[in-house]
């Protein structure tokens, strides 16, 4: 049985997720900004003597974005860090994924909902993805971006959206016709550790795992770089 640790940190919630031997725990706190100093504390909370593979943890999964720069770079040296003390493959997935699974779990959606996660860019600019939740699970209808919120380009889906995640605070300034078909607006919801699960264990069906080295955020913003652990803190 497949045992995942989950870390999402890419918004202000620090969230960390242990799913084993069919029972889930999940710390999720609002912690803008302390992401660096809660998240090990966290993971003790949830493993105190340390051991994954005693705990039955046989996958790390991680939100590699679009997000926060910082809180991005958090997650990935983290679970860089337990990847190679442990051995462990790694699986990357969307943060914006991630939310709409949160969406679609908290918020009971049914077969065929469209989901559209947003997430403020910060500089006037949304992060912003499509899923259609199809045969019990979401499939990613248009992939990850970013523009200004009054440029989001996406097909309409006659049958109405949910838009969820911290990129609705622009709504007002969305094109009419995206306002005009959301059936819910969410502002509040942030995406959950334990709502990577799903894609995880999809990318270990698919045979996509990273090693720790493999390990990367993603940014959207091309001209954004990435170090990998072993680069860190040297100096050009």
């Amino acid at each position: 049985m497949t045992g995942v640790l989950a870390i999402e940190t890419a918004t202000d919630a620090c969230s960390i997720a242990l799913l084993t031997r069919g029972e889930r725990s999940q710390l999720h706190e609002l912690q803008p900004r302390q992401h660096s100093q809660r998240l090990f504390g966290m993971l003790r909370e949830l493993i105190p003597d340390g051991d994954l593979r005693a705990c039955g943890v046989t996958l790390l999964a991680y939100g590699c974005g679009p997000g926060s720069f910082t809180g991005l770079r958090i997650a990935a040296s983290a679970v860089q860090g337990l990847g190679f003390a442990t051995g462990l493959p790694c699986a990357a997935v969307s943060t914006l994924a991630c939310l709409a699974q949160t969406a679609v779990r908290t918020q009971s959606l049914a077969e065929g909902a469209i989901v559209v996660p947003l997430l403020d860019a910060r500089i006037n600019e949304v992060y912003f993805s499509v899923h259609r939740l199809h045969a019990g699970r979401l499939v990613e209808v248009q992939a990850p971006r970013v523009c200004m919120p009054q440029d989001i380009d996406m097909a309409i889906p006659e049958a109405g959206c949910h838009l969820v995640g911290s990129g609705c605070r622009y709504l007002e300034i969305f094109p009419g016709s995206l306002r005009g078909s959301a059936l819910s607006v969410n502002a509040e919801l942030m995406p959950e550790a334990m709502d990577l699960e799903p894609f995880a264990l999809q990318a270990l069906r698919a045979n996509v795992l990273q090693s720790a080295v493999e390990v990367q955020p993603i940014y959207v913003r091309e001209e954004i770089s990435w170090k990998k652990l072993p680069e860190q803190g040297k100096r050009r």
